[in-house]
């Protein structure tokens, strides 16, 4: 892509699966394309006025825009993952509104630094809302001269079509396990393979289950022996977990009846490795169709799991989900937001 530099599109969108470094990657490309003084292979030299700006934070011809809650995120102490609104005050937004839009047009319209051009970054790009995403498809159908769009999405099928078909779009591959295990190793963690079971293969999101205190490991092995259990009571263990993150909870569920699915299938168990027996033994009592149903009727709630109108209800549902599937009753689905 470095060689391709001069002929780069006006509008390109990596996608891939979360956790695996397309950020940094972008960020990459984009200080190369701006660097005044680049390797023979295109990279970035890292010593010119350019590159200085960039490992700063503070390069004039580029601008990250990413939701408020990610931008705060990044604030918090190392290994925190939620964000809680003190008394009084708003929740950090989840979306890229349209407000953040706009306000690139001086930007856009300013004339940039040393003649390279100015790049803006949208991450997650799937987090811009209905009028932020009808803005910014404006510029990409009129695109100002010398400034470039660079959209980043771990899930590309939630962008609109308009969007998509507008960009050049760039697939950035998982790595192979042994070489995501190998770079987990090297950082200290210690059952590199099970971290990559629960992220995908995805190490940058490997790596983040791994800080902090626990908390993570801690809830999941509560959770999971709980739907593990010769006897599942999906209300009291809604009260035990309704302080969890409510998409850690749900994603925890996705991968379960998706190993539930596979075992059943006389495949692999994917994302659990360490509760296989158990999962094993509870697929083997249920139709491969009711595990399916109930996957999908989960994966559905993707789209509730950032902003539930009632977060206890939504978890109950989850769980009574499952605690249906478990007795061969199929639960009414429920959309939560």
């Amino acid at each position: 892509m470095l060689r391709r530099k001069p002929t780069l599109p006006h509008a390109l969108l990596f996608r891939g699966t979360q956790g695996i470094g397309k950020l940094d990657f972008v960020r990459k490309l984009a200080q190369s394309l701006a660097c005044v003084s680049p390797a023979a292979d295109g990279a970035a030299c890292g010593a010119c006025q350019s590159c200085r700006w960039f490992a700063g934070g503070g390069h004039p011809d580029y601008r990250e825009i990413q939701p408020e809650v990610l931008r705060t995120a990044e604030s918090l102490p190392e290994g925190s993952d939620s964000i809680e609104p003190t008394s009084g005050k708003r929740k950090p937004s989840q979306e890229i509104r349209v407000e953040e839009v706009r306000d690139l047009e001086d930007f856009i319209n300013l004339t940039a630094h040393q003649g390279g051009g100015k790049t803006i970054v949208f991450c997650p790009a799937e987090s811009l809302n209905v009028n932020a995403a009808n803005a910014l498809l404006k510029s990409l159908e009129e695109p100002p001269a010398g400034t470039r769009f660079m959209l980043v999405s771990h899930r590309p099928s939630y962008l609109p079509a308009t969007i998509i078909s507008r960009c050049q779009q760039v697939v950035l591959p998982t790595p192979s396990v042994a070489t995501a295990g190998q770079w987990l190793r090297s950082r200290g963690i210690a059952e590199p393979a099970l971290s990559l079971a629960q992220t995908g293969n995805a190490p940058l999101a490997a790596l983040a289950l791994n800080d902090g205190d626990g908390e993570y490991w801690g809830q999941r092995k509560m959770l999971l022996g709980s739907l593990a259990a010769p006897v599942f009571d999906a209300l009291a263990l809604a009260e035990q977990v309704r302080e969890f993150p409510v998409g850690r909870l749900l994603g925890w569920l996705q991968r379960w009846t998706y190993d539930l699915l596979s075992a059943k299938s006389g495949g692999d168990v994917r994302y659990n490795p360490d509760f296989e027996k158990a999962l094993t033994q509870i697929a083997a009592g249920l139709s491969a169709v009711d595990v399916a149903r109930c996957h999908r009727a989960l994966v559905r709630q993707q789209r509730s799991a950032n902003h539930p109108l009632n977060p206890r209800l939504f978890i109950e549902y989850l769980l009574l989900s499952y605690a249906a599937l478990l007795h061969g009753e199929r639960l009414a689905d429920w959309h939560a937001g």
